[in-house]
């Protein structure tokens, strides 16, 4: 069970659900749980399993240069057929649970599931559009909520902000990353403008972050709750984008991570609170 719980990358399927959550409560405007938003939580996290499945079967080879003892296919922990039993099942899931919702919601599911198995094959060796394909699905889990309970207007604000931060911590994971997708003939960021520009990107779109993290929300009508908790998730995008114009990448990732569950907190806060 333990391969198959990181093969799916557990703890960032319970984010993928806390966001989905979030956008439900947001667009609410309440902390409640309802049916629909439960439904839409279990869909997004087998959209999430799928994404991130389909992710190691095509990264292998990467993977055994890179993360060879973390990631469970490229340690043959997990074997193929596991892995396509998983990305059936969890097909299947995303659709069933997206189906007791609506139609709107199975259109939703579907387009990010199509977007995420072109997404290895097709989108994430080309430079920079890889990144940004992943940071609009990655990031649409309030949306998806905020879908779920008929109010999809109500997450846009959320599912840009969170997109932004997904594209700089994308750009980052492909510095990380260089050697292996080097190997398989990839050509990322890193790899088609070189190491330092990519992190100089990557700072960019951090840095701009801060300012549309204060005036997308203030445009929205958020309270002064949300810029009260959405300091510490701004300060960590800061030192994220310092770290990185210092030519720093390790712990940028997990870094941008914290600051996004702070993110998800703060925007709560400023709609259902």
């Amino acid at each position: 069970m333990l391969p198959v719980l990181r093969l799916i990358r557990f703890p960032n399927l319970v984010i993928a659900a806390a966001g989905v959550f979030a956008g439900g409560w947001i667009a609410l405007g309440d902390i409640t749980v309802v049916r629909e938003l439960t439904f839409a939580a279990l869909s997004g996290i087998a959209i999430g399993a799928v994404g991130n499945t389909w992710n190691d079967i095509r990264d292998v080879g990467a993977d055994r240069v890179n993360r060879p003892t973390t990631r469970p296919m490229a340690a043959g922990t997990i074997t193929r057929g596991t892995a396509d039993l998983v990305l059936f099942a969890g097909t299947l899931l995303a659709l069933v649970f997206a189906g007791l919702i609506g139609g709107r919601q199975v259109v939703a599911a579907a387009a990010a599931l199509a977007v995420m198995f072109l997404y290895s094959p097709l989108l994430k060796p080309r430079a920079l559009i890889g990144n940004l394909a992943v940071a609009v699905v990655a990031g649409s889990p309030p949306f998806y909520g905020a879908l779920a309970v008929g109010r999809p207007a109500a997450g846009l604000v959320p599912w840009v902000l969170a997109a932004w931060l997904h594209l700089e911590r994308e750009i980052a994971k492909d510095v990380e990353d260089e050697v292996g997708d080097r190997a398989i003939g990839r050509r990322t960021l890193p790899i088609a403008v070189g190491r330092r520009p990519a992190m100089v990107v990557a700072a960019g779109v951090g840095l701009l972050f801060v300012p549309a993290s204060l005036l997308l929300p203030m445009n929205d009508d958020y309270t002064w709750a949300y810029f009260l908790f959405a300091l510490p998730a701004q300060m960590a995008v800061l030192i994220a984008a310092t770290w990185l114009l210092l030519g720093r990448v390790e712990r940028v990732s997990a870094l941008l991570k914290g600051a996004m569950v702070i993110g998800l907190l703060a925007l709560v806060m400023g709609k259902a609170a």
